[in-house]
């Protein structure tokens, strides 16, 4: 997905929980953060490609694979609460929606997936992930009066 459905999703989310302080930071960190790994990889990117748009790139690290929960399970232990691992979920599974490959449990193997639901275009997902926060904003907007 795009950044700005990961940032749409977040913010819904936070406002669905009604999170605030520091749950709202820690799911900002781990709705969002783990992109962070774009601008890592991002110098690698313009020396292979330049400023092409290569699609298939493979742009993720470990920080946006499920094997990632082997540290964020220890960070909501730490911190008591288990908004990093909801936040973390949700980023996961907007991911896994669209077609590019992913590597689950990289670096511990090399196993390479899809996803799901493959045979729909990645752009009705994004628009149904969309309509789908949209609505959850609305019902929780409404909930909260």
């Amino acid at each position: 997905m795009t950044i700005a459905t990961h940032i749409i999703a977040t913010a819904v989310g936070i406002k669905a929980l009604n999170l605030h302080g520091r749950d709202a930071v820690l799911a900002w960190l781990f709705g969002i953060g783990q992109d962070i790994d774009h601008l890592v990889k991002l110098p690698f990117y313009l020396k292979s490609v330049g400023l092409k748009n290569k699609k298939g790139y493979y742009w993720r690290s470990s920080l946006q694979e499920p094997v990632a929960l082997l540290w964020i399970l220890p960070v909501c232990l730490f911190f008591q609460t288990w908004v990093p691992a909801i936040f973390f979920s949700i980023h996961l599974l907007l991911d896994y929606s669209v077609g590019y490959e992913k590597l689950p449990f990289y670096p511990y193997s090399s196993r390479i997936t899809r996803g799901w639901i493959t045979q729909v275009p990645d752009a009705v997902k994004e628009v149904a992930a969309l309509v789908l926060a949209g609505g959850v904003y609305g019902c929780t907007s409404l909930l909260q009066r």
